[in-house]
């Protein structure tokens, strides 16, 4: 993924800008919005992997956004962390994944969003959502109108996160529409719980992790991968998760979930 600083900077990096990505650019940047479109050709394939594509964004973080203000070139930067596990959602996630390394790491608080940003791509001149993100369908289709979703692109993903096993702990992880059901099916494992707004007794539960008490997605979406990690840490048997309201940023938990439980 290439990091820019501004939209002005859009064309060093694509061609044949569709007035649809323009609109997304104009309204959603800086932030969590990514865009893949048709690269320059002086982007290498090394960032591309040999596409003829490339995914950009403008990134809404002063530390980011100071950096890149230093720069006289786009900055081509990964996710940190290991490929396929919980994405880091602060400085201290980072330096645990690279312990042996001598990785640097700016550090610049928590994520405000806390999960990673929504890819739109353009095919035929239709838009097309390739991982939900922080910003919701809905969202993207206020702007622009609809989406066809192409979220699930098995071993040659068209977009970062879109393989069908992603985000995962080290910890055996379900997803449950009830949780009180899995209580009893893990009832003799050590069990760590995610859940939306409720607390759950019972004798095996080791640590629990309500991600919004009140109910607000916003709030839950943030929390998720600092109480992935925390969970992960804890040498459980099994983490049971529970399965979120499949609208607006609940379906993108949701989706984050399926895929860290994929076997």
């Amino acid at each position: 993924m290439v990091h820019i600083k501004s939209v002005a900077d859009l064309n060093k990096i694509a061609v044949e800008v569709p007035e649809k990505a323009k609109l997304l650019a104009d309204v959603f940047w800086p932030g969590p919005l990514t865009l893949v479109l048709k690269k320059q050709s002086t982007i290498p394939d090394l960032i591309t992997a040999g596409k003829n594509t490339v995914a950009v964004r403008v990134p809404n973080h002063p530390v980011t956004l100071a950096l890149l203000e230093q720069l006289d070139f786009p900055l081509a930067a990964p996710s940190a962390n290991p490929f396929g596990s919980i994405s880091p959602t602060k400085a201290e996630h980072v330096a645990n994944y690279f312990a042996t390394s001598s990785l640097t790491v700016l550090e610049g608080g928590e994520c405000r969003s806390g999960i990673e940003s929504t890819i739109i791509g353009f095919e035929d001149e239709s838009a097309v959502l390739y991982r939900l993100g922080s910003i919701t369908i809905e969202e993207i289709e206020a702007v622009i109108g609809s989406l066809k979703i192409k979220i699930h692109k098995g071993e040659a993903p068209l977009a970062p996160g879109m393989l069908s096993k992603h985000y995962a702990p080290k910890t055996a992880t379900v997803l449950t529409e009830t949780i009180s059901q899995s209580l009893v099916l893990f009832e003799t494992k050590r069990i760590g719980l995610l859940t939306y707004q409720d607390r759950f007794e019972h004798k095996n539960i080791v640590a629990q992790h309500v991600l919004s008490p009140s109910g607000d997605l916003t709030e839950a979406a943030a929390q998720l991968y600092n109480a992935l990690h925390k969970l992960d840490q804890l040498e459980l048997d099994v983490i049971i998760a529970e399965r979120f309201p499949d609208h607006g940023l609940g379906r993108t938990i949701n989706d984050r979930l399926e895929r860290a439980t994929k076997k």
